[in-house]
């Protein structure tokens, strides 16, 4: 990387960084006097607070918003969405008729959580509904022509597809065909004419008025239930209880499935997130309960056990495994099924933490040789036989994270088919998907396509060279953009000393953390290291000091990196991260969370 080349876009490094250990160059986030002192004011006049509000681009009107979202100032009109109005008639006719209603739920959590809100709903009313996941590997993303046509000759009078569906346009076509009606709930990005369907629930879709584009498919699903139950009451109709669902009993599941979607903090997002973890830690859900205890989760309270310790077994199933046990985890009230479940999800997710590592091993080392070989490529494209498919997409995003590069991960090989299925991740500001569109167009590869951080793809494993070299100049086009994604924005610089549990407390004002609402990013600035020691398989710990004090610091999945060996050679660095509250034997000390640094010249 050329330092000319970033000096003309960034003059001004944070401590001259300009090549961490990561191969990242450091900024200092710039804010406007004039906006912190507003923000300082309006959110309890702590100067850090209004800086750090100010790097999110909260405005002066909607600190409280932020700060303090409620569901009843945030969440939507139902009836602002298209067809939502539609859907809820064709559901509660098809509810209150007992008609053989079936969910159609995508394999991943967002999936998971929407199918169980609408399961939930059903079963408030005393009816069941049946349930649909697809296969990743034999069956692939979605629902399929296939798949409904199994769905019509099994009984099903309804579909309801959650998390999918607005993009399968011949699967549609074959309801249409057959007769079957489908009701699609869907949250992605939509493009070109809408396929003809019974009605189409997607806050993306062109002309959905909401304003809602930032919903997870579990958001849009408990929009879905809240219009139900709103339609019901205009109707003077209900379950045999005579009460409508209690749906706030249910946002630790909207809750779950927003955050594990990475769905945008902002808006009504914050609140199903804050709302939705306080439900979470009371454990009334059976399902969670049971893998709460089997993950070793004391009680559920933050966004870490959410997204880090829940979301990735619930995720297995449909990774490796089975992909229906997440579903029917968080539909079941049945303690003992609650735990088969669980036990099933916590073993397959330690399957696919040995699969994943195995394949990252190799992937790593392909990349190190071709930048070896290149150091300027655009983006990195590790392949290899019998790479298991459900994990590749974990590997692609440690790739991108690692190098700070766009990555492409591709698998081919026996049980997998003849076509080599590969997935996409990439940094800010570079496209990744409509990149493999446009090389699926040319016919570089079979299909593909996705969003810009993501996408996925289908070659013949004889063209992926060509698919690569064709990517690496089309990515180029955007150099600039590539170059821009190593840039590492501190959000203020902090001495060991001040980094106490007191300040983590001050932070926790601007939680939950999360997209578009990210931890705050710190700096120390030429700090002493000492007692580097390992923890876990790869991870490791020490002190930094100055002369305002210490804190401990752990760097995780650091050894055998440049940035290990730093550390462990105990010179001294500048480092960045961010701090949180280390909780043991009860005691609160404060950590520093190492994600860079940089030796102080």
């Amino acid at each position: 990387m050329s330092k000319a080349i970033l000096e003309a876009e960034t003059p001004d490094f944070l401590f001259g960084v300009d090549a961490s250990l990561g191969g990242r160059f450091w900024t200092l986030g710039e804010v406007a006097d004039d906006i912190v002192r507003a923000l300082t004011a309006k959110s309890g006049g702590n100067d850090l607070i209004g800086r750090l509000l100010a790097r999110r681009d909260v405005t002066p009107d909607s600190v409280a918003g932020f700060l303090k979202p409620t569901m009843r100032d945030t969440f939507p009109d139902p009836s602002s969405f298209a067809d939502m109005d539609k859907a809820a008639a064709l559901t509660l006719d098809a509810l209150l008729a007992g008609a053989n209603v079936t969910v159609f739920a995508d394999y991943d959590v967002d999936g998971g959580t929407s199918s169980a809100i609408l399961t939930r709903y059903f079963r408030s009313w005393g009816q069941e509904l049946g349930l649909y996941v697809p296969d990743r590997l034999t069956e692939g993303y979605g629902p399929s022509p296939a798949a409904f046509r199994h769905l019509k000759e099994t009984g099903a009078d309804l579909v309801i597809t959650v998390d999918c569906g607005a993009a399968a346009r011949d699967a549609l076509a074959e309801a249409d065909a057959i007769d079957l009606p489908v009701i699609v709930l869907d949250h992605h990005l939509m493009h070109g004419e809408l396929p003809k369907c019974a009605a189409l629930v997607n806050p993306n879709r062109p002309d959905c008025p909401s304003g809602c584009g930032h919903l997870a498919g579990a958001g849009v699903a408990y929009v879905f239930a809240v219009a139900l139950n709103r339609l019901a009451r205009e109707r003077g109709v209900s379950p045999p209880s005579g009460e409508l669902p209690d749906l706030m009993a249910w946002l630790d599941l909207c809750a779950l499935g927003t955050l594990c979607d990475m769905a945008p903090l902002r808006g009504v997002n914050r609140a199903f997130a804050i709302q939705g973890l306080k439900i979470m830690s009371r454990h009334n859900n059976t399902g969670l309960r049971a893998l709460a205890e089997i993950a070793g989760i004391g009680q559920i309270e933050t966004v870490y056990h959410a997204t880090f310790m829940l979301g990735p077994r619930l995720n297995a199933g449909g990774r490796i495994g089975d992909p229906w046990l997440a579903a029917k985890l968080l539909a079941t009230d049945d303690r003992e099924e609650a735990i088969a479940l669980s036990e099933r999800l916590h073993a397959l997710n330690d399957e696919r933490k040995a699969v994943e590592a195995a394949i990252l091993e190799e992937a790593i080392a392909q990349s190190e040789k071709a930048l070896a070989r290149d150091p300027d490529k655009n983006v990195l494209v590790a392949s290899g036989e019998g790479w298991h498919p459900g994990v590749i997409g974990i590997v692609a995003g440690r790739l991108k994270d690692r190098f700070h590069l766009p990555a492409v991960v591709i698998g081919w090989g026996e049980g997998l088919g003849d076509i080599a299925k590969g997935s996409a991740r990439s940094v800010t500001g570079v496209n990744i998907g409509e990149a493999i569109s446009d090389a699926a167009k040319e016919g570089i590869i079979a299909s593909g396509g996705g969003h810009a951080m993501a996408g996925g793809l289908s070659v013949p494993p004889e063209q992926i060279a060509s698919f690569e070299a064709w990517l690496n100049t089309r990515i180029g086009q955007n150099r600039d953009r590539v170059i821009a994604a190593r840039e590492l924005c501190i959000d203020a610089v902090l001495a060991p000393g001040a980094a106490t549990p007191e300040l983590c407390d001050t932070l926790e004002q601007l939680g939950p953390f999360g997209a578009a609402a990210p931890q705050p990013v710190f700096a120390l600035k030429a700090a002493h290291i000492s007692g580097a020691r390992i923890i876990g398989e790869n991870h490791l710990k020490f002190t930094a000091e100055d002369g305002s004090g210490r804190i401990e610091c752990v760097a995780w999945r650091a050894l055998d990196t440049p940035l290990g060996d730093a550390i462990r050679s105990s010179q001294q660095l500048h480092i960045a991260g961010r701090i949180k509250i280390n909780e043991w034997n009860g005691k609160r000390r404060a950590q520093f969370d190492v994600s860079d640094a940089s030796a102080v010249c």
